[in-house]
């Protein structure tokens, strides 16, 4: 029943007679204004959905493909995926390739020991090799430089196109190690044997990657061999000894306690070295370890007070946190070094009596200038005389007074002395304590096999190119490596550590193993470590955007398996897989897609297991229905091959239907050039996914009619209607028809299902954006979106309209494909205005409501055509469209909330880089005195002066990024890693239709709602003569950063509290295996020593007269 409705536009008062006439006109002419009509809103909606639904079944052939599909259904078999069988197969296949690397890894810890054995230490060794900085680099008249030489390069595919020698390795030095010193040269001569093993290692598993041998002398060997590029100041800073590979393999788990003097005497110089060498030592930790900073005076404080007398897991995030907090610190009072080791042996104690901590090596590192103190009845108490707590320090600074006493604390509980008097020491001396360490492992010659976390190697060329060519979640690798000893009888109780050797492994190439076409087109695969940090998993992002730029997140390789998939929250996926478990566990998920702009409900079934041999665990995602059901049908290769060459046919590139990678004559090969060449007997050698042929051929063949659909209508005498472009469909086995109803240039969309337009076509990744959008969708009904744009271009804008092809057995359905539609923007826009539009001599009589009505006409009149998501797909402001309905009206969107025809869905995201502001001294200051800039500056540039004098290096000037990356800025403030939470919008498609009136202040607005039939989308018509802007404030979907921390100064207390339990709180974790801790053949007497230097008594003098003028 139709109702009028009045709207009231001014105040009445009875006592004035003026107000009421005005009221009375006002009333009058109100009488004759109107609601929408709701009829005519409704017809023009169903008059859009017919015109549309037949414009999509006309050109994309949905209905003909579809009957296709159910014309084989009498000849296929349908199959019910065994999810845990799967996940153990997938496994298993990854446990042979692994251990593959792992062989090879082995044979050259073999080689490289032996060639140590046999080789004899020659002092004045003189031998050119060929140093990846020199090679190919001539000098002014043309000759080689030293080191250099000619050194072949050719591109391979193998190594994401760079120039490489795949016959001979090179050898890289950082710029602080001297390339020719003779622990260097002897070095690089023994390890030369390594180039035999490289080249066969590569010729008996062509998947391997780089392979190299990381000496502790400080160079590296890398094979193949490339041109190393420096950085933008000509510095090489890459040290292997750095790396985490290196630094496992090195050492078993460790627990540290960083224990550092900040008394007076430790100012200046001395603590900016202090601070250098704490961040030094918490680089050398890894997730396998743990740690906590203390620094003492008169007392002894907790760098975080929420970590005070525990040790919290050194993984990414805390090494982090921990720096900023160093950077903090100040000095002052006297240091009382017997207060330090007591907290720290407690703190140790505790832990390993309690079952915390890693179990394995213990460690203090005492950083200070001096000790004075009786301390030995401290050790005789709580660490003699087993002393299972190693003691190493580091006396700082160029006074030698109180370097006895210090040396002597590390050599009486096991540990190494070292001297730090620049800055330039520190990474030198801080590596000694990983081959002290060592020692118990290397005398037992354990040669234990250790596996990195994911990690992303930004140092080689050409990784920026990688970020924007690949999904995130596959930029990563993790690396495979294997301590190499010295077998020498004469150095065994020393136990000495020669280096390392690895190999790199992409977690590309071992996602490959779990093929996407297995997995459906919402499962997935991912793999997490024994810490439950994620490995790879396709809702990983590692980078972050700084501008134009992508960079890495400061935590991207330590975030946990329950951050991702966050709706397990009684973490019980976590646990088990932690655990090396193998099993099943069924989750209601909340996905995204297109983004993370628009929320998929689905019902998901975890299968995981454990990967032998490895600290990793697979599992896998299958949804509940179709994504769990494959159907198999079985054609000929003669027929399937005949329709799989049609020209509109292509595959998925980046799927393995033929393995191209293992022969190198094979590598330049496309999927489809390798499919159709083994298909043909031309290169029968080729190993080739059967099942995904078989299903591939199939759907070729069941496809093949489209070809000659489209061509028909393309040759049709009335022609194109304006504005359609392409119609394109994709089937389960990764196969593509597409067909192009308009050339390029013509296009609008000219990037659609291109090659790079990585959203829209089958990706290692994942299956097209516009496949699983429709799969969640009945059949036959269309789902019309407009792509997510990266720029704010309001033309060039293209509508998608895609539906689901399915095929049912036996009561079970499966998705076969999905095809459609892509028109441009512009047409669509113009069948709906021609639609939405009332003629002026329009016969208006017995219409209840405004007439004629026109989306175009009536100024005061706003329509929109949304989708289910509520994004603007019609506007009469083109740069409306892709945008959120709520943005535009935040009162429609309101109340439409508040009826429940559209729902909000709280989505999170514990992967958010958000913006700090920093916080900067007062502005007013230089206005104190005219002079304060030139003071300023004339301290700046003595102190730097000075520390550059007396550093004595130019360490300083090509290590400076060190301290730069921690606080680099982004215009508004700084990026951090942050949790946020952000809303996505779901309309509820059992209201076709709704109206309503909003109340606004003085003003009244009236909206009428519809759904249009057979789709997905909704007529929004919206009365705009009344601004509820002040009482209705956009909604919006932006992540807005979740607050641990509450400012309410009653709560601060409690939530001061929670923050610290969060960051304090330790995951179930799963310890590796081995641990080498302890060994009686152990030379304890190698602890160190002083190192000779002589002061400039002049430049002394110099220091203190100026150090006391810029500090008055």
């Amino acid at each position: 029943m139709k109702r009028r409705e009045y709207f009231l536009c001014a105040n009445t008062n009875k006592n004035n007679f003026i107000q009421q006439i005005r009221l009375f006109a006002v009333i009058l002419l109100c009488c004759l204004r109107s609601v929408l009509p709701g009829s005519k809103v409704q017809q023009w909606a169903n008059a859009f959905g017919k015109q549309i639904l037949a414009l999509s079944n006309r050109y994309s052939g949905a209905q003909l493909l579809q009957k296709k599909y159910q014309d084989v259904e009498p000849i296929v078999k349908m199959v019910e995926v065994d999810g845990l069988k799967m996940v153990r197969e997938f496994a298993e296949e990854m446990e042979n390739m692994l251990g593959r690397k792992m062989k090879s890894v082995k044979r050259l810890a073999e080689t490289a020991e032996d060639a140590d054995f046999y080789h004899e230490y020659n002092a004045t060794l003189q031998f050119d090799y060929y140093n990846s900085m020199m090679i190919n680099t001539v000098d002014e008249d043309g000759n080689n430089v030293e080191l250099g030489g000619e050194f072949p390069l050719e591109e391979n595919e193998h190594f994401n196109n760079l120039p490489v020698n795949t016959q001979q390795s090179v050898i890289q030095v950082p710029t602080n190690v001297y390339n020719k010193d003779p622990d260097i040269l002897n070095g690089v001569f023994m390890s030369e044997a390594l180039n035999e093993i490289f080249i066969s290692n590569f010729e008996k598993d062509p998947t391997l990657t780089w392979q190299y041998y990381g000496s502790s002398t400080g160079f590296f060997r890398l094979y193949p061999g490339i041109k190393w590029t420096p950085d933008e100041n000509g510095v090489v800073t890459f040290d292997g000894r750095n790396r985490n590979w290196y630094i496992q393999a090195a050492t078993s788990p460790k627990d540290i306690i960083i224990a550092v003097d900040i008394s007076g005497s430790m100012k200046g110089l001395r603590l900016t070295i202090a601070k250098h060498t704490i961040n030094t030592i918490l680089d050398t930790l890894g997730e396998n370890d743990f740690v906590n900073v203390i620094a003492y005076s008169d007392y002894v404080r907790y760098v975080e007070p929420c970590f005070k007398g525990t040790l919290v897991q050194a993984d990414l995030d805390n090494r982090e946190h921990f720096k900023l907090l160093v950077e903090e610190l100040q000095v002052k009072g006297e240091g009382k070094v017997k207060k330090a080791m007591k907290e720290s042996f407690k703190i140790l104690n505790e832990a390993a009596a309690e079952g915390r901590g890693s179990l394995c090596n213990q460690a203090i590192m005492l950083i200070t200038d001096g000790a004075m103190e009786d301390f030995q009845k401290v050790f005789e108490e709580f660490n003699w005389p087993d002393r299972k707590v190693r003691v190493f320090t580091y006396l700082i600074g160029r006074e030698l007074t109180f370097a006895d006493n210090v040396k002597w604390i590390a050599c009486n509980n096991k540990g190494y002395y070292t001297h730090i008097s620049t800055l330039a020491d520190v990474q030198e001396n801080v590596m000694e304590y990983l081959h002290v360490l060592s020692r118990p492992m290397v005398i037992n010659h354990d040669h234990d096999i250790i596996w990195t976390e994911a990690y992303m190697d930004s140092v080689l060329p050409n990784t920026a190119e990688l970020f924007n060519t690949q999904a995130e979640s596959l930029l990563l690798m993790t690396s495979v490596a294997m301590p190499v000893f010295s077998k020498k009888e004469e150095t065994l109780s020393h136990g000495i550590l020669l280096g390392v050797v690895g190999t790199d492994v992409p977690l590309k190439e071992l996602m490959k193993l779990a093929p996407r076409y297995k997995l459906g087109i919402h499962g997935y695969a991912f793999l997490n470590t024994n810490n439950g940090y994620i490995l790879s998993h396709p809702d990983l992002r590692p980078l972050y955007k700084d501008g134009k730029k992508l960079r890495p997140k400061p935590n991207y390789n330590s975030v946990d398996l329950s951050e991702v998939e966050w709706e397990d929250t009684e973490d019980a996926l976590r646990t088990a897989m932690v655990r090396g478990e193998s099993g099943t566990l069924s989750l209601d998920v909340r996905a995204t897609v297109d983004k993370g702009k628009r929320v998929v409900f689905l019902k998901n079934e975890y299968f995981y297991t454990t990967i032998n041999e490895t600290p990793f665990s697979l599992g896998i995602v299958l949804t509940k229905g179709h994504g769990k059901n494959v159907f198999i049908g079985n054609v000929s290769i003669e027929e399937g091959l005949h329709d799989l060459t049609a020209s509109d046919v292509t595959i998925a590139n980046e799927w393995t239907y033929c393995e191209t990678d293992i022969d190198p004559h094979h590598r330049k090969l496309t999927q489809f050039q390798a499919v159709v060449r083994y298909l043909t007997g031309k290169e029968p050698e080729l190993e080739c996914d059967e099942r995904l042929l078989q299903q591939t051929l199939f759907d070729a063949v069941v496809t093949a009619p489209m070809e000659a659909y489209w061509t028909a209508l393309l040759l049709n005498a009335s022609g194109i209607d304006a504005g359609v472009e392409t119609a394109f469909l994709g089937t389960r086995s990764g196969l593509m028809r597409i067909i192009r109803y308009i050339g390029v240039e013509k296009r609008v969309a000219k990037k659609f299902l291109a090659p790079s337009d990585k959203e829209n076509i089958f990706t290692l990744d994942h299956f097209p954006v516009w496949y699983r959008r429709a799969a969640e969708n009945p059949a036959g009904r269309f789902l019309y979106y407009v792509p997510t744009e990266d720029s704010a271009r309001v033309d060039g804008r293209f509508v998608i309209a895609v539906t689901s092809v399915t095929i049912s057995v036996n009561k079970k359905t499966a998705v076969a494909g999905a095809i459609g539609v892509q028109m441009s923007l512009e047409m669509f826009e113009k069948r709906f205005w021609s639609i939405a539009t009332q003629a002026n001599d329009t016969d208006c009589s017995g219409v209840d409501g405004l007439c004629p009505l026109s989306c175009t006409e009536n100024g005061d009149v706003n329509c929109y055509v949304i989708d289910s998501n509520g994004f603007i797909i019609i506007s009469k402001d083109r740069t409306d469209v892709g945008k959120f309905l709520g943005e535009i009206d935040g009162s429609v969107m309101s109340q439409l909330l508040r009826m429940g025809m559209f729902k909000r869905v709280l989505l999170y995201d514990y992967q958010g880089m958000c913006k700090m502001n920093t916080h900067s001294a007062s502005g007013a200051r230089p206005l104190l005195s005219p002079f304060y800039n030139l003071l300023a500056a004339l301290k700046w540039f003595l102190s730097n002066s000075l520390l550059f004098l007396l550093d004595f290096n130019i360490y300083g000037l090509w290590h400076s990024d060190h301290f730069v990356e921690a606080g680099k800025k982004s215009k508004g403030g700084i990026l951090q890693p942050c949790d946020t939470e952000y809303p996505s919008f779901i309309y509820d498609s059992s209201i076709k239709e709704t109206n309503s009136l909003i109340k606004c202040g003085r003003c009244q607005k009236v909206f009428v709602i519809n759904q249009i039939p057979d789709s997905n989308l909704l007529l929004v018509v919206i009365q705009a003569d009344c601004d509820c802007s002040r009482q209705y404030a956009p909604i919006t979907m932006e992540p807005k950063e979740v607050k641990y921390i509450l400012k309410t100064p009653a709560k601060s207390a409690h939530n001061a509290s929670v923050k610290c339990d969060r960051m304090r709180s330790q995951k179930i974790r799963r310890r590796p295996e081995s641990c080498h801790a302890y060994h009686p053949q152990e030379n304890a007497k190698d602890c160190g020593g002083a190192v000779a230097i002589s002061l400039s008594i002049m430049l002394f003098l110099a220091c203190l007269s100026v150090s006391a003028f810029i500090r008055r």
